[in-house]
């Protein structure tokens, strides 16, 4: 696709496609049916409304280097789509470098944000680097420096700040202020000098973190730009300046979307002047209304307080309620919205997984219809972050991903998937 064939097909998107997705706007007699089957627990992935987003990021920040932070979901056909709609794409480890370069990114179109890389990454990124001499790698440490010099790179190199900023839904992913990311926002100068000595580099980043959305989160993330600008402009020529992405999509049925434009507009007036290009890497905002989970209840139990839907889906299959008290709105595809048509009482409902773990629900007394065995239940806004946290804890394979149209985008796992890499012990 030419950059014009791409322009064109932003603006014809962002021009169809509603600011936000929420989960009432599913069909679903088609979410039935996928699950009728393919079973569950199911993600169903609308790599259409992928298409939507990218286009909305491209029409709002429309003179920025734009890269899909793929660690929201690294599934083959959303890389894909993603290609194509023309992001670039952001890896915060080797193995989504790997799965960018399988999906068919060539190396100017590949970043690679390395965190206190273990030595077997960085052993294959700069492997792949010699094949794809145009990756940029991201440091956040002067060792990083040295140990890609101890490999024999000397190539695109942007150097992660720390701005002492930090923004985002919840504390475990405000980066913008950890010790763990980024070199301290006095010392970056010097270490871009340092760096400048051995490698190209290309541009400087920071990330304020992520689930950006609300007034004093927005205020936060303009300080940290306005700070990357300052930088910028001490620092002498780069390509870019990068201000990350953490762009936070309404979870709650009356949260209103985020204004992007105006996001965009405040982003590019905090950075000021600059002889650099802006360069942003919206992840959530891409996929999270692009996604939603199924899962059928199997148990109903009333309690006093409230009634408890056991469903087959659980925290190893959506883990953001359980690590983050993340919430995610929740439909009963087999039922109206309660009263006044009719069709079910509603009530104070607890929607629990299998797992062994208190932790493991996805909602506590929220007033839902009340439900019954056999329901099947969709989770909204579980594009981001959803499939790349699933795991097998308490030996549970991990569920299938398919597209809207019905295609099998991942396999169900079975429990022989599961203990495939097992050896056993001596007898």
């Amino acid at each position: 696709m030419s950059a014009e064939q791409s322009d064109d097909a932003a603006s014809s998107a962002a021009d169809g496609g509603p600011a936000v997705r929420r989960l009432v706007d599913w069909d679903a007699d088609r979410l039935r049916e996928l699950a009728a089957d393919h079973g569950t627990p199911l993600y169903v992935t609308d790599l259409d409304r992928v298409r939507e987003n990218c286009a909305r990021i491209s029409a709002a920040f429309p003179d920025a280097d734009r890269r899909y932070a793929v660690k929201a979901h690294t599934g083959r056909a959303v890389l894909e789509t993603v290609r194509d709609a023309g992001l670039d794409a952001e890896c915060a480890s080797a193995g989504e470098v790997r799965r960018a370069l399988d999906a068919g990114f060539d190396g100017s179109r590949l970043h690679y944000t390395a965190v206190n890389p273990p030595a077997p990454d960085l052993n294959a990124v700069v492997e792949w680097w010699e094949e794809n001499p145009e990756m940029t790698i991201t440091v956040g440490a002067r060792d990083t420096l040295d140990r890609l010099a101890d490999r024999g790179f000397d190539g695109r190199v942007c150097v992660r700040v720390n701005p002492g900023v930090g923004a985002g839904h919840h504390e475990k992913v405000r980066t913008g202020a950890a010790p763990k990311f980024g070199v301290p926002y006095d010392r970056a100068a010097e270490v871009v000098a340092d760096a400048r000595d051995r490698f190209e580099v290309v541009g400087v980043h920071a990330h304020a973190g992520s689930g950006i959305h609300g007034e004093e989160d927005l205020d936060a993330h303009a300080d940290l730009v306005a700070r990357m600008g300052e930088l910028a402009r001490g620092v002498g020529e780069l390509e870019y300046v990068d201000v990350g992405g953490g762009f936070g999509v309404p979870y709650r049925e009356d949260d209103e979307p985020l204004d992007l434009d105006s996001v965009a507009d405040a982003t590019r007036g905090a950075l000021g002047d600059v002889d650099a290009r802006l360069a942003v890497e919206p992840g959530r905002y891409v996929v999270a209304d692009a996604g939603v989970l199924l899962s059928e209840v199997n148990t109903v139990k009333p309690t006093p307080e409230t009634t408890v839907a056991g469903v087959d889906a659980g925290m190893t299959d959506l883990l953001r309620p359980a690590m983050y008290d993340a919430y995610h709105a929740i439909r009963n595809l087999d039922v109206g919205g309660g009263p006044p048509d009719g069709s079910r009482e509603t009530g104070p409902v607890t929607v629990a997984g299998p797992i062994c773990e208190t932790g493991d629900t996805f909602c506590d007394g929220r007033h839902l219809p009340v439900p019954e065995r056999g329901d099947l239940l969709a989770v909204g806004n579980a594009g981001a972050y959803g499939y790349e946290m699933a795991m097998t804890y308490n030996s549970r394979p991990r569920p299938a991903e398919v597209s809207v149209d019905g295609d099998v985008l991942r396999a169900r796992e079975t429990i022989r998937d599961v203990t495939r890499p097992e050896r056993g012990g001596e007898r």
